[in-house]
């Protein structure tokens, strides 16, 4: 495994760069643990997992049975990159790169107390209405049960996933993509890995050295991070049969591919999340491999097609978030959740993460 070697060397490469990295846009230090921040996007899913993304870690988020919550939270990843200025890369089996980008959230661009607004508090109350003038204007606006979750200090940004970027704001970003029908194979008879991902490793090695993410970069030169979002891996797709069979031939394809890529993060300016369709992974086993070779993991569960869906407790909410897993970077333990009773719902147009309550 990469384990504490790794996170060292990673803490090494950040001290050497210290004075670049702080100048990095949309990027902030953990008050945990020091390691340099990015946001996933959503600010409540940072809340979550202590913060946000810390930069060379991986993020696996097991997509709902339909891929509409998890392909949602891909892209706010990607929209959060293009608002901050950093590059993408952007690989997928299914759909284009292209046709995915098309489809990012439009950013909310309004003042702090709009934005707390949208997080789930209450809004305003009338102020023509002289009564609302009794209640001190601290406590005007909160709700009566606090379910959203937020942090104290606002970090990331906030999007309407009723409308898609401007395409002047979407093109002004450094994308690179990687489709997986448009790769030619190619023959790897001494690699473990299926020529999908053994291609996808290549170029993703090829953008972080030639873009001097690793570093390589001289010092005059401005520092960026790369978001990395890797979509449906595992998939038949990506021509691995671990959805298929109890027992896949290459059962060992996409750990070995994790443990490669988190070689990659470790020693670069670069941070990725990765969805995986667990709900058709048939050995259980295979996928509690994956997620222990993830740093941050996290599961999303719909509530469509499924019996919970007219629960009444479930009612305000369209499913619940599981975190299976949650980073531990320069310390021992890692940062324990409030609370494990959490959901998620499409709110006010935006997609928020609460704790649920009766």
């Amino acid at each position: 495994m990469i384990g504490s070697t790794s996170i060292g060397n990673t803490t090494s490469f950040q001290k050497k760069t210290r004075s670049k990295l702080v100048s990095i846009p949309g990027t902030r230090p953990s008050v945990q643990n020091g390691q340099l921040l990015v946001s996933s996007g959503v600010s409540s899913l940072d809340y979550v997992i202590g913060g946000g993304l810390a930069v060379g870690t991986l993020l696996l988020v097991e997509e709902d049975r339909y891929d509409s919550y998890s392909r949602m939270l891909l892209k706010y990843f990607l929209a959060e990159g293009v608002v901050c200025g950093h590059e993408l890369f952007l690989a997928s089996a299914r759909d284009h790169p292209d046709d995915i980008m098309q489809e990012l959230p439009s950013p909310i661009v309004d003042d702090v107390a709009g934005m707390k607004i949208s997080e789930g508090q209450s809004q305003p109350s009338d102020p023509e209405n002289p009564d609302t003038m009794k209640i001190a204007w601290r406590y005007q606006n909160q709700p009566k049960v606090q379910t959203a979750l937020a942090s104290s200090v606002r970090f990331g940004h906030y999007y309407d996933v009723s409308k898609t970027m401007e395409p002047e704001l979407r093109q002004a970003a450094k994308c690179h993509s990687f489709y997986q029908l448009q790769e030619t194979p190619v023959v790897t008879a001494s690699s473990p890995l299926p020529s999908p991902y053994h291609s996808l490793l290549k170029s993703i090695q090829t953008v972080i050295r030639k873009e001097g993410f690793d570093g390589s970069t001289p010092q005059s030169k401005v520092r960026n991070v790369l978001r990395l979002g890797l979509h449906s891996l595992g998939s038949v797709l990506w021509g691995d049969d671990v959805c298929c069979k109890d027992n896949p031939a290459h059962c060992h394809a996409l750990t070995t591919f994790l443990y490669i890529l988190r070689g990659l993060l470790r020693t670069s300016l670069s941070v990725a999340m990765v969805t995986v369709p667990s709900h058709l992974t048939q050995n259980r086993a295979v996928m509690g491999r994956i997620i222990r070779l993830s740093d941050t993991a996290i599961a999303l569960e719909s509530f469509k097609g499924s019996e919970k869906e007219t629960n009444p407790l479930y009612k305000d909410y369209h499913g619940l978030l599981h975190v299976r897993q949650l980073p531990r970077l320069n310390c021992l333990s890692c940062e324990v959740p409030d609370t494990k009773d959490l959901a998620f719902k499409l709110k006010r147009k935006q997609f928020t993460i609460e704790t649920v309550s009766p």
